[in-house]
């Protein structure tokens, strides 16, 4: 008997951001001053760093439990299973449903409830609740399904992780050329296979760490408004995660007993692509081994950082063959990780 996933969803908006639309932006330093390099430089720069050359946001008539929505339905459609035997529904997200250009969001009723409504389930012991839990989250309603299924609270679960950054972002701040929207599903549930999840990790760091990643007031000193925006310390979240995170991935690999020579993907947060970078290979460094070439997949160049999204479309995009010479076969054993506000970070050693 194992707890596996068995089906699985993705949403990827239409619309595409390319980097080009950010050259007529007004970018200014946290302290409302001038930068002094043209946007052209600015978004080079960015694009070294991070590897994002577009990223997408959802159309303006659309709502996060909207497309939160359409990656369920997609998992539960691929599971080939009855929506009302769905025991739990559990939605990772950060900001709630955020109406274009509204000034607050909206968390009430849950995200997890409005998906269910539009699901149609009327089943009431299908319980629906929110994670919150930074750009980790998915990977923790994963975590605790996989709980309920092993303490025989759950038979059949549905993870979402879904997330519209771009309502939430300071125009005038240089790190919102990272944020983009999406969303992902997962049904996960117990099966007769052999494999599913084998060993999990998660860490919350708050003594200094807490604060890495906030809401705060937009980089523009003229502008008056009660928006809050997605704000964070970028140098100190690198340094974090290439501290924290490997040792992270180690302490689970161990205690799963697979030897990383098994291990055949590593479907980590597209966070950054050069911190995603440095944090495997560090991990790897950990065994003396170096990094393996087409190990980590990476969607972030093409799709940017949709926070709670990216591991589970990740994980779709493989299994349906829309990233190219990358594959997923059964009984391949995978790492997903992930790092976020918090600050978290978890991991799962799974085999497919």
């Amino acid at each position: 008997m194992g707890v596996k996933i068995t089906g699985t969803g993705s949403y990827i908006p239409s619309k595409v951001e390319k980097n080009e639309s950010f050259y007529n932006h007004e970018f200014l330093n946290a302290d409302g001053s001038s930068i002094n390099s043209p946007n052209e430089v600015i978004v080079e720069k960015f694009k070294a760093i991070t590897g994002i050359q577009e990223r997408r946001y959802i159309k303006k008539d659309l709502l996060n439990s909207d497309i939160g929505f359409f990656a369920a339905q997609k998992a539960i459609e691929d599971a080939n299973i009855d929506k009302e035997s769905i025991d739990y529904i559990i939605v990772a997200h950060n900001y709630g449903d955020v109406k274009h250009n509204a000034q607050q969001s909206d968390t009430v009723p849950s995200i997890a409830s409005r998906i269910k409504h539009l699901l149609k389930i009327r089943n009431p012991k299908c319980v629906g609740y929110d994670i919150l839990f930074g750009c980790p989250g998915w990977l923790e309603g994963v975590i605790q399904a996989k709980a309920f299924i092993a303490s025989g609270i759950a038979n059949r679960c549905l993870v979402v992780g879904t997330e519209t950054l771009s309502r939430v972002v300071d125009k005038h701040d240089r790190d919102s050329m990272i944020y983009s929207d999406g969303a992902g599903a997962v049904i996960v549930e117990q099966t007769n296979d052999e494999g599913g999840i084998i060993a999990h990790e998660t860490a919350t760091f708050t003594y200094d760490e807490a604060h890495f990643i906030y809401f705060g007031e937009t980089n523009h000193p003229e502008i008056n408004d009660q928006r809050r925006y997605i704000k964070m310390y970028g140098r100190k979240i690198y340094e974090f995660a290439i501290t924290n995170v490997p040792m992270a991935l180690k302490t689970c690999l161990d205690k799963s007993g697979i030897k990383i020579q098994d291990v055949k993907k590593i479907l980590i947060h597209q966070a950054n692509e050069k911190m995603d970078e440095a944090i495997v290979k560090r991990f790897y460094q950990l065994y003396n081994m170096e990094m393996p070439k087409d190990i980590m997949p990476m969607t972030i160049n093409m799709l940017g950082n949709s926070s709670v999204a990216t591991v589970p479309t990740l994980y779709d995009m493989i299994l349906n063959g829309k990233l190219d010479n990358q594959e997923i076969y059964k009984g391949d054993i995978i790492i997903f990780a992930s790092v976020g506000a918090g600050m978290n970070i978890n991991a799962v050693v799974y085999q497919q």
